[in-house]
């Protein structure tokens, strides 16, 4: 979520005396606050990595963090007020609020503001909805909620509200509606009806050999579909050769605008994924599995936490304990060793590589990272055999990819088809073609990250290695289509605004770039040389891949859309 003013906040010392045993040094801990901790806290544990987790039992509890608590919970935990405040301050989910303050109205509406929200009108609902609820409803701005084919999304509390308007917002205000809904999905009973987890069983009875499922992994080609692309089957095998102990780590904080596949499957089908999960741990020999879930995704931690139980009482994680960890709104935490900092219970801020995650990762130790939809495959691609996944694909590509496709289109949403397809036919075979009244003008192949083409290049295979030549690259597959009636100046400057609010701030190119990036092309008229300037220092010298690719759609629209350099607004 789009950070708030509370990052500019300090909590301050109580009285400021700093003489005599009577007037002890910092801010004191209040018994009456410290008794409302330890009870919500109740048999939690006390350890450092349960920071966040702690915070959001007091965020949800009170609807804020106040700072009390905050000075109690440092206490209670044995850590310095300076390491909970840092924390508590870096995610865009929790709102401090100091001793002279009023806290937060009870109700927070979200409006998400990226870019196919933009599209479909996000600006014009934040500023009704402000008019319209009033001084009783908060109303902000958000990045990316996963809801992108069902633009605009609002969340209300923690409810997500799809194909907003002014007025089924107000009604869903009005009516308290803030809690999120559970879609209705395969459970443990109706998955192994049809054969769900008989291939971990018989992984752990020895039937299966490590090497066998590494093998056939590698032979049909699986790479992680997070967005990087590196061979499953390979990380596996590295993971692996390190010594133990190892644990796993499972990225779903997919906050990519535009990408929705990993919702889109923890909420059809969740066994799938976990199954995957479990016989990848089997095979690193991962104690300790990690799942590391994006806060705007309530009801997949509902569902998670339902089938995780189910699966530990019907006795098919022997082998591992399973660990379900919140975020709390940081996009940041998407890059894998961000997410590691996160889970360990700090600030999300990129590691430095080398050591890589699978030689030095969560707590030290050895640690193989995979995402949902990665995980996703295994089965079918172990039982069926490489060939199966193999023999999917088009133009010389092979495999299957899911294609989290909104924008300009008839029928938005996630889209099951062969790898190497091209935008051209995914839109008028998977998505009915374009929208009524729209030409098909452009087009994001990878997400805000993954650069702007034209539709004279929407012919290219949409697959890992394919789009490199121009500037541009694939990611976790999430396409948004641009039209006639789009101006690619304003998508840019949409896109590079949301980079802007989630740098880490960690360095300086990234942090400092973005902020700047967003003023040159806030002007009437980019200054060109000024703007490849930032993209080179950006992209040479930022610590992750958010600085180093924030940039790509200046790039793009540069390069193919000079027509639009003296352009307007999203509407």
């Amino acid at each position: 979520m789009a950070q708030s003013s509370h990052h500019d906040r300090r909590i301050h010392p109580g009285s400021g005396r700093r003489r005599g045993p009577d007037h002890p040094k910092g801010r004191q801990v209040d018994p009456a606050a410290l008794t409302e901790v330890q009870a919500l806290l109740g048999e939690r544990e006390r350890r450092p990595d349960l920071l966040i987790e702690h915070l959001h039992v007091l965020q949800d509890h009170f609807g804020c963090l106040n700072a009390r608590h905050l000075v109690a919970l440092a206490d209670e935990m044995r850590l310095a007020l300076a390491e909970v405040y840092e924390v508590a301050s870096f995610y865009a989910h929790f709102d401090i609020v100091m001793d002279d303050e009023a806290p937060p109205p009870p109700i927070t509406v979200r409006v998400c503001d990226s870019l196919s929200c933009a599209l479909n009108g996000a600006e014009a609902l934040l500023d009704g909805l402000r008019d319209r609820l009033g001084d009783g409803v908060r109303v902000v701005r958000a990045p990316c909620m996963g809801g992108c084919d069902k633009a605009p999304v609002v969340a209300i509390g923690h409810a997500l509200h799809e194909h907003a308007s002014l007025d089924n917002v107000a009604a869903a205000v009005a009516a308290g509606d803030t809690h999120p809904a559970v879609p209705a999905y395969i459970d443990l009973g109706a998955y192994r009806a049809g054969g769900g987890y008989a291939l971990l069983q018989a992984c752990l009875s020895g039937a299966r050999q490590v090497e066998e499922v590494i093998a056939t992994l590698e032979s049909s080609g699986l790479r992680g579909l997070g967005g990087a692309g590196f061979p499953t089957g390979r990380k596996w095998r590295f993971v692996r050769q390190e010594a133990g102990p190892r644990l796993m780590a499972v990225n779903a904080d997919e906050g990519e605008p535009g990408t929705f596949k990993d919702r889109y499957f923890l909420e059809t089908d969740p066994h799938r994924f976990l199954d995957g999960m479990l016989i990848a741990a089997w095979a690193v020999e991962a104690a300790d599995i990690y799942i590391y879930l994006r806060d705007e995704y309530p009801q997949c931690q509902t569902i998670l936490e339902r089938e995780i139980a189910a699966i530990e009482s019907a006795g098919l994680a022997p082998h591992a304990r399973v660990h379900l960890r919140r975020g709390a709104g940081a996009y940041i935490c998407g890059e894998e060793s961000a997410m590691l900092e996160s889970i360990e219970g700090r600030r999300g801020l990129p590691r430095h590589k080398p050591p890589f995650p699978s030689q030095v990762g969560l707590f030290g130790r050895p640690t193989l990272i995979n995402n949902v939809e990665t995980l996703f495959w295994v089965r079918d691609i172990v039982e069926r055999g490489p060939q199966w996944f193999t023999a999917q694909g088009r133009n010389g590509r092979q495999g299957l990819r899911t294609f989290s496709v909104s924008g300009r289109v008839r029928e938005p949403g996630v889209k099951l088809a062969p790898a190497g397809i091209t935008a051209r036919q995914l839109i008028a075979e998977f998505c009915g073609g374009m929208a009524d009244g729209h030409t098909f003008k452009g087009y994001l192949p990878g997400g805000a990250s993954g650069g702007i083409l034209p539709a004279s290049l929407a012919d290219i295979p949409l697959d890992f290695g394919t789009l490199e030549a121009e500037g541009c690259f694939t990611g976790s597959g999430a396409v948004v289509v641009l039209s006639d009636k789009d101006d690619m100046r304003a998508v840019a400057l949409n896109l590079m605004r949301f980079f802007e609010d989630e740098s880490c701030g960690q360095c300086t190119p990234c942090r400092v770039g973005t902020e700047k990036a967003v003023v040159l092309m806030s002007q009437p008229r980019w200054n060109e040389t000024l703007l490849a300037d930032l993209t080179r220092v950006m992209g040479d010298a930022s610590i992750c891949g958010l600085g180093q690719a924030a940039m790509n759609p200046v790039k793009m629209v540069l390069k193919h859309f000079p027509e639009d350099l003296t352009g307007g607004d999203l509407r």
